[in-house]
């Protein structure tokens, strides 16, 4: 596999996941399994929202910043899902499982440039 083809995988898995856990993350607190009284969580997805369009053109430093972030959306994801029952318990592990899809896609990217950068122009080719 090219670096170059390697960087478009990693950025396709990135950024679907990137996009299926901000709409996790809403629908989980309006309609999926909210919390009684508790749907202004959905404002808990705000943060993933606003790097969405930074990371789907493959800028650096909102992929920076992402990195930093799902590891809390991590954490959130595994205590809920260790602690509720049933559905809510559901939605919350497939929240941690996207939460660490997206963290490796996004370091699996950040690495892929680093070695196209490092190969030189011939490997753009």
């Amino acid at each position: 596999m090219t670096a170059v083809a390697r960087i478009l995988s990693t950025a396709r898995i990135a950024i679907a996941a990137l996009l299926t856990l901000t709409l996790l993350e809403v629908l989980w607190a309006i309609a999926l399994a909210p919390l009684p009284g508790a749907r202004w969580l959905a404002v808990k997805a705000l943060p993933l929202a606003i790097l969405l369009p930074g990371v789907a053109r493959g800028r650096r430093r909102p992929r920076q910043w992402l990195a930093l972030l799902l590891p809390f959306y991590f954490a959130v994801a595994i205590v809920r899902a260790l602690t509720e029952p049933g559905r809510q318990a559901m939605v919350a592990a497939m929240a941690a499982a996207l939460a660490v899809l997206c963290f490796v896609a996004v370091l699996a990217w950040f690495r892929a440039e680093r070695h196209a950068l490092a190969d030189g122009p011939s490997a753009h080719d």
